[in-house]
């Protein structure tokens, strides 16, 4: 015994006189049990605590540096992990939702954790390079907050970095005689080179996401390796298993729905109808988007004198500000679910045709009363008298977004929580609802087309939508397993993430482009407000820098990228032309590996 215990105390002697990265690897190599290397650790610790309070001198200010460092690294890496183990918790839910409810259903889940992850990487941007130089140098907010801010977006609001208006137009130094901070510089080229990336993202998304789905290998190899060599044996869990199991069968079965499709051949009475019905329910939907679109078009018209004229600060101002967001809001929620019953009355032949006509005209409804508002925000409040437009058109945005955002919710507990109470108690033969996925994916394409125009006159409306998304994701979750019931037709939709994909990028992204150079090239900013007052256009800004850059004899370089290539319609032209040349030479390989694919198949047959 006495052996063993001195033993064990030269152990720990020996492990304190070691380096920390090599008393880990020592411990871990002991032949214990967990329980006895922590005690072991646990020794080593407190007899390094005795001997340095033994030897009673101060760590000296390299070693306190080093210390600091280390601590300030250890709380990155636990952030890391928490982000990490909240991305396997969404992870997780992805199973359990695929499992369940197929592909079809899940492909809108993995599509709002895609928008999620890109709403954290939109706000790191804009925080760390727009936001936190303005806040070194921000003047105290003398503003009372009386809380209907949160909804309206106004009063206190104005007076912090939640909008453009609060940015200064000064070059930020906190040093006398040290490096400054160009606010103007940041701004615009923050906001520019983010786009650059949203534009990379989405195409090597869209790209990626095409090679997967659509260049489907498993339409020439055969369904067999699914089912042979699909299992997963490092699963013993037995709720895994199941998990397991529940997701291969839905797999097999969307897989042979495809195989046994049906082929239903129609009179021509009845095409005939069908072309009727269709026709009837295209013009119907047409109509009301256009009569939607015009509804918001003249309350827009009228939104600006409605909150101007006075009665900023009480109650009455305060509730007309909310009136254009309510508005577009219901009308984006309850037309939505007057779409998906047409669908439901023309009795499309497969689930897939029924969704992709709804999303094409629930896409045409958003988009065309986002375009009814850029109008609005461009053409009516960048012209009128207000000391400043760009703060107005980000309250604009920020309350549509949050409106909406309510209405999500709201679509959640009254499209699927009352139509399941409904369905189990007062009308049994309506049963439990389906997930539309449609309506949701509209939904979500929608916020972030508003979250993407809004960047420019709110730049932490990035961090509000990741928030919301954060929250929508885990009540569509809760409301999917415990409101809604499987698609009653199973079907394969390996193609449907990338037409969202398609879909964010046009029209959604090319339309906020647009938006975002005629705001940027062509419109006046404000004179009172903003880090661009007092120039003729924000990229002003740019020409403004290069002249001062043309005095320096080793910024010539930048001058001359500037000049020749930026500036250069020839050069974005023989760009354009090499972009169609690679593009067409991928199209000729792509169609000669089908041939080749097709012609081995073939030979695999004889």
């Amino acid at each position: 015994f006495f052996h063993g215990f001195d033993a064990e105390e030269d152990l720990v002697v020996s492990l304190a006189s070691m380096s920390a990265s090599e008393r880990i690897k020592a411990i871990q190599k002991l032949p214990e049990a967990m329980t006895k290397k922590r005690e072991i650790r646990n020794k080593v610790l407190n007899e390094i605590t005795k001997k340095s309070r033994h030897r009673g001198a101060q760590p000296s200010c390299c070693t306190q540096c080093l210390q600091g460092a280390a601590v300030s690294f250890r709380r990155f890496g636990n952030t890391l992990s928490e982000y990490f183990h909240l991305l396997w918790i969404l992870q997780k839910a992805l199973k359990i939702i695929g499992a369940e409810f197929g592909t079809s259903v899940l492909s809108y889940f993995v599509f709002l954790k895609w928008l999620l992850n890109f709403n954290i990487f939109s706000f790191l941007i804009n925080f760390g390079f727009i936001t936190i130089p303005q806040i070194l140098a921000a003047e105290p907010n003398n503003l009372s907050f009386a809380g209907l801010e949160l909804f309206t977006g106004a009063g206190y609001f104005q007076q912090t970095v939640l909008y453009y208006g609060f940015y200064t137009n000064a070059t930020i130094s906190k040093i006398e005689k040290g490096p400054s901070y160009n606010m103007k510089l940041a701004y615009i080229f923050t906001v520019g080179i983010y786009f650059v990336i949203c534009f990379l993202v989405l195409l090597f998304s869209m790209a990626k996401s095409f090679c997967r789905n659509f260049l489907n290998l498993q339409a020439y190899t055969g369904n067999a390796s699914k089912l042979l060599c699909t299992w997963d044996f490092n699963i013993t869990n037995e709720k895994g298993v199941k998990l397991q199991q529940k997701n291969l069968s839905t797999q097999i079965k969307e897989d042979l729905t495809e195989v046994n499709k049906e082929i239903i051949n129609f009179s021509v009475m009845e095409r005939v109808l069908r072309l009727a019905v269709h026709l009837l329910a295209w013009v119907v939907s047409l109509g009301t988007a256009v009569a939607a679109c015009t509804g918001v078009y003249f309350l827009s018209i009228n939104n600006l004198e409605l909150f101007t004229k006075g009665h900023r600060n009480d109650l009455e101002g305060q509730a007309a500000m909310l009136v254009l967001p309510v508005i577009a809001s219901l009308l984006n929620t309850l037309i939505p679910f007057f779409f998906s019953w047409l669908g439901h009355l023309e009795r499309f032949q497969t689930p897939g045709q029924h969704i992709y006509v709804t999303i094409t005209r629930n896409i045409i409804l958003k988009m065309s009363i986002v375009g009814i508002l850029c109008y609005y925000w461009l053409n009516i409040v960048a012209t009128s008298e207000s000391q400043c437009w760009e703060t107005l058109v980000g309250q604009d945005i920020y309350r549509l977004v949050l409106v909406d955002f309510i209405f999500c919710l709201l679509g959640s507990f009254f499209g699927e929580f009352l139509r399941r109470i409904i369905g189990t108690t007062v009308c049994v033969s309506l049963g439990l609802p389906e997930f539309d996925i449609a309506r949701n994916v509209l939904d979500l394409i929608y916020a972030q087309t508003l979250t993407w125009i809004g960047i420019l006159f709110s730049p932490l409306l990035p961090g509000i939508q990741m928030i919301a998304f954060f929250v929508v994701f885990f009540v569509k979750r809760v409301s999917l397993l415990r409101n809604c019931q499987p698609p009653c037709k199973v079907w394969r939709t390996a193609q449907m993430t990338t037409s969202f994909m398609f879909l964010l990028f046009c029209p959604s992204f090319l339309g906020v482009l647009s938006v975002i150079g005629v705001t940027v090239w062509r419109l006046k900013p404000s004179e009172g407000c903003g880090p661009f007052r007092g120039l003729s256009s924000m990229y002003a800004a740019v020409s403004e820098w290069i002249q001062i850059l043309e005095s320096y004899t080793a910024s010539k370089w930048v001058v001359w990228i500037y000049h020749n290539l930026i500036t250069s319609e020839l050069f974005f032209f023989i760009i354009s032309i090499i972009v169609l040349i690679v593009t067409y030479l991928y199209w000729q390989i792509i169609q000669g590996r089908k041939t080749m694919t097709k012609l081995l198949c073939k030979q695999i047959v004889n």
